[in-house]
């Protein structure tokens, strides 16, 4: 998938089967029945520029997701410990210097991978465009489908965020 210019992509990260580390993708699900509904509705949010995807992956394979795109919203679980699980955080790229969920030992980080693909004439968009919401994890290892009861708490308030920034992002777009 490569975005289209003056177009936005949602990203929902994670792996829906460890238990919290699933909400990446209940946001995206719940943003993407969101929007579809409001294309029947004439909004200005519902415009085909605005493109919903889950993944597993991280570093570079999260780069080569957001080629093409002017703007990006990236929704992930976040370990920090400085907050209750549920807790939802909205950061830019620079906020998040070696976490979890951005960088493995087999790849390399987001920031790094995008300073790459950029390089090599790839249209990404800038770090400033990219916004990241994120929701404080507290059972990222356990096998199981659902979050638990206090990050599933924090999905309204994510999906919400994520409708928010996409709203600003549709706004600051060229020809908008």
């Amino acid at each position: 998938m490569t975005g289209q210019p003056g177009s936005i992509v949602v990203i929902g990260l994670g792996n829906p089967i460890l238990s919290d580390d699933g909400i990446g993708w209940q946001v995206a699900e719940q943003v993407r029945q969101v929007l579809e509904g409001q294309r029947y509705e004439g909004s200005p949010l519902a415009q085909d520029s605005v493109q919903i995807t889950e993944a597993c992956v991280g570093g570079l394979s999260l780069a080569e997701l957001l080629v093409g795109y002017e703007r990006a919203v990236i929704v992930d679980a976040i370990m920090t410990g400085n907050a209750p699980p549920g807790t939802v955080y909205e950061l830019k790229l620079g906020d998040l210097p070696g976490t979890l969920n951005m960088a493995s030992a087999h790849d390399t980080n987001l920031v790094t991978a995008l300073r790459a693909l950029r390089r090599y004439g790839a249209r990404v968009p800038s770090d400033e465009a990219i916004d990241i919401v994120a929701v404080e994890a507290q059972d990222v290892w356990t096998f199981r489908e659902e979050c638990t009861p206090e990050v599933q708490r924090g999905l309204a308030g994510a999906v919400t965020r994520v409708l928010k920034l996409v709203g600003e992002q549709r706004e600051q777009l060229p020809g908008a």
